[in-house]
């Protein structure tokens, strides 16, 4: 794996590489065209103070990007970004490595390298700390998201010329040391790394991307009259854009543990067959609610019935279930089935508990669970 230097000659790919990913935990989640060569042009990509490095692979694949600011400074600062469809692999630390690196060779010895996240951005804390990083700072209502009209708290990671060269890791002392572990008591599991990619006998399970926008909206269009009765979202046919706001949405909430979407592919052709995932998340149990629907072109063949088994499955090794449940409407026999194959439990039925898809008539909802 190595950087290597962003030219103006890459423009076109730089400004490819921002709009075609979600950055969930930055100001500007969706950065447009327009943004992306304003800055290029003003020289926030390439000046006397800013850097920008492409992240490849051992392949040669570009899989992300590495910014430095402030290079006339004696702490630089920087932005790591990788793409959607390559987090999860561990290029982040091994990214960080080459950029402190790279920080600590240059003139002037520097003394020290940062950066800075949500203090929510789990993924990116744990990416700190594997690259030898310390949490130095803790800033209360510091980070603004646009999209939310919130502020979050955001946290200060750092490494020390002196730590980078010695292979040490100088831990800062304060006073919140119980805090943090009554956090890590709370929420063990979404501070960890789990696979966002899986498999079956016949089928591939993976986290969504929001390149998946196309061949999931020409399912939904070709299974319409399936749908309909039972989701809310195909009451009509979305737009494709619709669609692909939906999943860049989804992309986000995995990667803050909200929600865990889970798209369907068949082994053997690749072709996506469905959708599924873990919802209606509690991390405290930990307990999961199972959802599915098929592209209506491939009933009959038992995909749906084996992903659901297989996502029981990885609740329970991956997440450390305690209760996996499948809710639906008393007439959706087809899903009732799936529960039944995989001999969930019928725990009850609530009595109008819920609106039809249509939000027309009261519905009964039956509750499977399997618990641990």
């Amino acid at each position: 794996m190595k950087l290597t230097e962003w030219t103006m000659e890459e423009q076109e790919q730089l400004i490819h590489f921002m709009t075609t990913n979600a950055w969930p935990y930055h100001g500007n989640s969706h950065p447009a065209r327009d943004i992306i060569e304003k800055t290029i042009e003003e020289g926030g990509y390439e000046s006397d103070e800013v850097k920008t490095f492409w992240v490849e692979n051992d392949e040669g694949k570009q899989v992300g990007i590495v910014k430095i600011y402030d290079l006339q400074d004696e702490i630089p600062l920087f932005d790591l970004r990788i793409a959607e469809a390559h987090r999860g692999h561990g290029y982040g630390p091994k990214a960080l490595k080459l950029l402190a690196e790279y920080v600590f060779g240059l003139p002037g010895n520097k003394i020290r390298l940062e950066g800075h996240t949500r203090q929510d951005n789990f993924a990116m804390r744990k990416t700190f700390e594997r690259a030898g990083f310390v949490k130095e700072a803790h800033l209360r209502k510091a980070w603004y998201s646009p999209k939310e009209h919130s502020y979050y708290d955001a946290v200060t990671y750092g490494i020390t010329r002196e730590d980078f060269f010695g292979g040490t890791t100088t831990p800062v002392h304060w006073d919140d040391e119980q805090e943090n572990r009554n956090l890590a008591e709370v929420v063990p599991l979404a501070l960890r790394q789990f696979p966002e990619y899986f498999e079956s006998e016949r089928l591939i399970i993976r986290a969504p991307r929001v390149e998946d926008a196309t061949l999931v909206w020409d399912a939904i269009r070709h299974s319409m009259k399936e749908l309909k009765p039972w989701m809310p979202f195909a009451q009509k046919l979305p737009k494709l854009e619709q669609t692909t706001e939906s999943i860049r949405q989804a992309v986000a909430d995995w990667a803050t543990r909200k929600d865990l979407r889970l798209h369907v592919f068949l082994k053997e052709t690749g072709e996506f067959i469905g959708s599924s995932g873990l919802h209606r998340i509690n991390w405290d149990i930990p307990k999961f609610e199972i959802g599915y629907w098929l592209d209506s072109r491939h009933e009959g063949k038992g995909y749906m019935t084996e992903a659901a088994e297989r996502i029981t499955q990885y609740a329970f090794e991956e997440l450390g279930a305690r209760r996996v449940e499948i809710r639906c409407d008393t007439d959706n026999v087809r899903s009732r089935a799936i529960a039944e194959r995989l001999k969930y439990s019928l725990d009850g039925i609530l009595k109008n508990d819920s609106l039809s898809a249509d939000g027309k008539r009261l519905r009964d909802t039956c509750i499977y669970s399997k618990v641990r």
